[in-house]
This record gives structure tokens, C-alpha cells and sequence, in this order.
């Protein structure tokens, strides 16, 4: 009995400290991208790799969406450090595919871009950690209208509609938004279940990469707004 206090104040700062931790790992997860894809910006011969070959491009999305499901799927399989290399690995992936986005838009308007899109990001993040109201509804929303939001992106492959193009960014933006907001609640209630380092460890990279997802995707449809497209 002498030493429940000592556990009970030892989960409470695990618990405490995931979400910490989620930060952390998002913010080297989007290092990692954007290294990787100035990198590749930087080096003809693996760019002229990547993008002149339809199959590799391909091949690597592939193994991306592989990566996500994978560790999404086998999170509560995986221990922490095993978890952290699958998302640092997929963090790498994407900086190879996204390196696109260098080639396409000028410096200048990816970084303003990128704190456009930190400051929203942040702001949401921000909200849904603190609000009292239950987010759980408009996530359900959000992920329905995302469900909308490809279909509609997939026929525009054929349509080529500059209109619908627009609707898709600005109902994107939207659709981030509140997963920013939702996801960052759904996190913080994970948080609350934590009884020991591998499950603090395991919740902290599923929640880190939950929200990398939501701030890239966030960025790109901001960039579709702000960027200014090479000549």
C-alpha cells in the first residue's frame, strides 16, 4: 500500500508526457520529410529516377500506404522502437514522392506555405486539447466528406475542372482542419489509458503519425491556395 502514491504519480506523468512525445516524434517525422525531399530536389539523377519512371513513383506510394496501414493495423504488436523505425521509415518515403512539391512551387512560397499551415495546425491542435465539447461527431464528418473529397478528386483526373479543382482545395482545408482539431482530442483520451512505457511509447508514434498525416495534408492543399508555381 506504501507504494501506490509512487505508481499512481508514475502513470500520471507517463501519461502526461505523451502527448509530448506525440509532438516531438510529428515535428522529427516532418524533419525527416522535408530532408529528404530537398535531398531529392538537389539531386538530378534521383530525381530523374523517381519522376521519370512511372512504376517507381507508383511503387514507393505504394509501400507508403503499406507503411500506414501496417503500422496502424499492428500498433498494439509493435513495440515502441520498432513502431518509431516503421514511422521514421514512411516519414522518409514521403519525403521521396513529396520532393515533387520543390520542383513545382518556389522556395519562398513553401515556407510561407509551411507557416500558414503551422499556425493553423497549431491553432487547431491547440483546441481540440483544451475544448470540454466532444469532437467525436464532427471527426465522423470530416472522415465521411474525406471519403467525398477522393472520389471527387479521382473523377477530376478525367473531368479536368478548374471549379471542381477549387471546391476539392478549400473543402480539403476544411476537412483538415477539423481532424486536426478531433484527432488531437481522440489522442489525448488514448493518453488517459496509459499504464506503462510500451503502451506510452506505442500511443505516442500512432499519435504522432495520426497527426503528421493531418499537417501534410493540410500543407498540400494550402499550397494549392498560397504557392507560387515555378516558371
Amino acid at each position: 500500500m506504501l507504494d501506490m502514491p509512487f505508481v499512481d504519480a508514475q502513470t500520471t506523468a507517463l501519461r502526461n508526457g505523451v502527448m509530448s512525445r506525440v509532438y516531438a516524434w510529428m515535428m522529427a517525422g516532418l524533419l525527416v520529410t522535408a530532408a529528404v525531399a530537398s535531398f531529392v530536389f538537389n539531386s538530378t539523377a534521383l530525381s530523374s529516377l523517381i519522376f521519370g519512371n512511372p512504376l517507381i513513383f507508383f511503387g514507393l506510394f505504394i509501400v507508403e500506404i503499406v507503411a500506414v496501414v501496417g503500422l496502424s493495423a499492428g500498433i498494439n504488436r509493435l513495440s515502441p522502437a520498432a513502431a518509431t523505425a516503421i514511422f521514421m521509415g514512411y516519414a522518409a518515403l514521403n519525403g521521396l514522392t513529396l520532393s515533387a512539391i520543390f520542383l513545382a512551387y518556389t522556395q519562398a512560397s513553401l515556407t510561407s506555405t509551411f507557416f500558414v499551415t503551422a499556425g493553423t495546425f497549431g491553432a487547431m491542435s491547440l483546441y481540440g486539447y483544451t475544448t470540454k465539447r466532444d469532437l467525436t461527431t464532427i471527426g465522423n464528418i470530416a472522415i465521411m466528406a474525406l471519403i467525398g473529397l477522393l472520389i471527387a478528386s479521382i473523377v477530376n483526373i478525367f473531368l479536368h475542372s478548374a471549379a471542381l479543382y477549387w471546391v476539392i482545395t478549400y473543402a480539403g482545408v476544411l476537412i483538415f482542419v477539423a481532424l486536426t482539431a478531433r484527432d488531437t482530442q481522440k489522442i489525448k483520451n488514448l493518453a488517459t489509458q496509459v499504464n506503462d512505457e510500451s503502451s506510452a511509447g506505442r500511443i505516442a508514434v500512432l499519435g504522432s503519425l495520426i497527426l503528421y498525416l493531418d499537417f501534410i495534408n493540410l500543407f498540400i492543399f494550402l499550397l494549392r491556395i498560397f504557392g507560387v508555381r515555378r516558371n
